[in-house]
């Protein structure tokens, strides 16, 4: 069985989606998965891919250039040359199949599945539907199901990154991690509360070390400012953050995708979650987590990627002391004292 697994959104989306490709796997002779670019580092890491095939979806990419006929003819073909067996497609519930389904099956691949509201035709061989208010993990693990798979025994079901995949550092274990960058500005807690709650830790003389990505390098310099935390904005590529990520006590992050490679690699995190999009649905799955931030407020299950309140009110009530806090409730008696 030939299987191509279908992920075109970002890195959290695709890591999210691991335990269901686990499954799909188990009950494959090989699998492909078609991701986006902005999920690819992340496909990279997954247990259970053989293969990857890169493309950018103008129908899911948040910031989709103009259909280019060429560009899909050379997908069909690409995906026709593989002779798949089955496509199974996986989606947000904000996000249709049905124009991903309608290229596996004018690939020829004979058998397709996804979760879909909309009447699909002749598209969909399985038409899955599903609370929505579930945990993506399972939202996407209840679709590899419905198409047949189920994980292997022994497999928990939780994030999980490839054996291997994540390198060693030099940083030790036990300390902090503050990551303040997110994909869309209105997840962001202030920068200010973040270098406070690095300023608050070192006082105390715990390790901090602060992360984010290249374009990310002025925002952990003033996270970092005079503490003595440790700056690695646009020092790792994300298996090197994952690395970051494991040896740590607990990581404070917002809803963005490294909240989720925490998770994968086991990690507790302090989640500072606006609720454009549900806590039920996008917390960091399988690990102990405290959510901070208004769960209540005016901008809950917008999507909104610009705050639409004034004052950023969701995020704007939390304080490093909640945040702190948050990290001794995670981390056990060796920070306790700073509760």
């Amino acid at each position: 069985m030939r299987t191509l697994a279908v992920r075109l959104d970002s890195l959290g989306d695709v890591l999210v989606t691991g335990p269901a490709i686990r499954a799909l796997a188990a009950r494959s002779t090989s699998l492909t998965l078609l991701c986006g670019p902005r999920g690819r580092a992340a496909a990279e890491l997954l247990p259970g891919v053989d293969e990857l095939h890169c493309w950018r979806s103008p129908w899911v990419d948040p910031e989709p250039g103009p259909v280019d006929p060429r560009d899909i003819g050379d997908l069909t073909a690409a995906l026709a040359a593989e002779r798949f067996d089955r496509a199974v497609v996986f989606t947000s519930f904000h996000q249709s199949p049905l124009p991903t389904a309608l290229v596996c099956r004018m690939a020829g691949i004979p058998w397709v599945g996804a979760i879909s509201e909309d009447y699909p035709g002749s598209l969909l061989d399985v038409r899955h539907r599903v609370d929505d208010d579930l945990p993506e993990p399972e939202r996407a693990l209840s679709l590899a199901r419905a198409c047949g798979a189920t994980l292997p025994a022994g497999d928990d079901g939780r994030l999980a990154l490839r054996p291997g995949a994540v390198p060693s550092t030099d940083l030790g274990e036990g300390y902090v991690v503050l990551h303040p960058g997110t994909s869309v500005p209105a997840r962001a807690w202030v920068p200010a509360g973040f270098r406070r709650v690095a300023e608050l830790l070192g006082r105390d003389g715990h390790r901090v070390v602060v992360t984010g990505s290249p374009d990310e390098r002025d925002l952990t310099a003033y996270v970092t400012g005079r503490s003595e935390a440790r700056d690695l904005g646009g020092r790792t590529d994300l298996a090197g953050l994952a690395g970051v990520l494991a040896g740590a006590r607990a990581v404070v992050v917002g809803n963005t995708g490294p909240a989720h490679l925490a998770a994968a690699v086991g990690t507790p995190v302090v989640s500072l979650f606006a609720p454009t999009v549900p806590r039920v649905r996008w917390a960091p799955y399988g690990v102990p987590v405290v959510v901070l931030g208004d769960q209540d407020a005016p901008c809950r299950d917008t999507r909104a990627t610009r705050c639409p309140v004034p004052g950023h009110p969701c995020l704007a009530s939390v304080t490093p002391d909640d945040v702190v806090a948050a990290i001794a409730t995670l981390s056990g008696p060796a920070l306790r004292r700073l509760a």
